[in-house]
């Protein structure tokens, strides 16, 4: 019975969080009492569950729990901050139309990600509150330390109380302002399950999904959009090759080595269909930043084999990507594909000068692929250094498995 339990309740908690903490952002006007007493009510629900079963209604039984626990705690605070204005306006929290926005947890995203809290923040906010990740998740999604991101929310929350931020389902006019985040947020969902950040699994196909299904709503009430249509070809391609990436035996599969018969390919003409409206609607302009991240996406899914890739145009992209939305992640990603159009040591200089990324330091990618690239220079002794770090860097048991034979590989060699 207690398995069963823990199953439901963890079920409950995939698909019910954001409406129990919808609930309360709307009727408490706090953030933190609404995120606590939410998670209050799925603790106790354990217990109770397995003491007087599992409820015929998860949802309305959590929602009740959440309710108690909010006003215990609502009787016990002596917090002044309570008292103030705080998130939604009196008369105001009645949704949109569903011509508007036509989803639940969208109206939450969009509620959530307010203009005036700057745009990282409201978007780790809103990753916590209204999608319900782990903070250590959101702080790899970030890749920054855990203490840097669990500051950065709670002053989110403390800057909401203290303004008196009118958390409010906001009116079609003023959706625009709060795109970039609500793209942002769906995006890091999905990368979130694109490769679990802990555990043993590779991917947690219940984040892909939701975040799948959350970009082609938008896709859908947003058809002018190019942006939207842009997120939605990455992610649908992305999510194409998931069954290749692990194989019969649990073991990760790079993609040079994935068996392109397993790749989805409805979801790939999908994408492709996406990613080219997208960027028809930005003709004679620069595009966002999913539609160039799309497009790569089409190049590795068209090639008939891996040694067929069009490595010059993802070079094209990579450099349009880097002038609409430079970081240190896109240079990374660059030079791997520069290693193959000009060799490993090209690739190599070109991750040598993020020497000021302070996060690369702590980065599982760009520790591997300083390795991969060390490796192919025939710098053995290097290359398995950075594969031992990499693998300190990663809780994923999945990656974890591969690295081993990675750092074996390169012990044989400079033996």
């Amino acid at each position: 019975m207690k398995g069963q339990v823990e199953v439901a309740v963890a079920e409950a908690h995939e698909r019910e969080w954001s409406r129990v903490v919808g609930t309360f952002v709307r009727s408490t006007r706090d953030l933190d009492l609404a995120e606590d007493a939410a998670q209050d009510a799925f603790v106790s629900a354990i217990d109770a569950w397995a003491r007087d079963g599992i409820p015929a209604s998860p949802v309305a039984w959590l929602i009740t729990a959440a309710r108690r626990k909010a006003i215990d705690r609502q009787r016990r605070e002596t917090n002044p901050l309570r008292k103030l204005p705080l998130l939604i306006v009196p008369g105001d929290d009645d949704v949109l139309p569903p011509d508007e926005i036509p989803d639940e947890h969208l109206r939450l995203i969009f509620t959530c990600c307010h203009p005036a809290l700057a745009i990282k923040v409201r978007v780790a906010l809103t990753l916590r509150l209204v999608c319900g990740l782990e903070t250590a998740t959101i702080a790899r999604l970030f890749v920054v330390p855990l203490p840097t991101m669990a500051a950065r929310i709670t002053r989110a929350k403390k800057k909401s109380a203290i303004s008196g931020i009118a958390y409010r389902v906001p009116e079609a006019h003023e959706l625009p302002k709060r795109l970039p985040a609500v793209f942002s947020v769906v995006y890091l969902l999905f990368t979130a399950g694109h490769t679990a950040p802990s555990g043993d699994r590779l991917v947690q196909p219940e984040l892909t999904r939701w975040a799948l299904d959350l970009a082609s709503i938008m896709a859908q009430f947003m058809p002018e959009e190019p942006e939207v249509l842009g997120l939605f070809g990455l992610l649908r391609l992305s999510d194409a090759r998931r069954e290749a990436r692990v194989d019969s035996k649990g073991h990760l599969v790079l993609v040079e080595r994935q068996d392109r018969l397993r790749w989805d390919h409805a979801a790939i003409q999908e994408g492709i269909v996406a990613v080219e409206s997208s960027l028809v609607r930005t003709r004679g302009r620069l595009p966002g930043r999913y539609a160039p991240q799309a497009a790569i996406e089409a190049v590795h899914s068209e090639a008939l084999g891996y040694e067929e890739t069009d490595w010059q145009q993802l070079l094209c992209l990579y450099n349009l990507l880097r002038e609409v939305a430079p970081s240190p992640i896109v240079e990374m990603n660059r030079a791997v594909i520069v290693s193959k159009l000009s060799g490993p040591d090209a690739g190599l200089a070109i991750l040598d000068d993020l020497t000021d990324w302070d996060a690369g330091k702590h980065y599982y990618l760009f520790a591997a692929a300083r390795a991969d690239l060390l490796r192919r220079l025939g710098r053995v002794a290097e290359a398995n250094a950075e594969y031992r770090r990499a693998l300190a860097l990663t809780d994923n048991g999945i990656e974890q498995g591969f690295l081993p034979e990675r750092i074996g590989e390169t012990d044989m060699a400079g033996a």
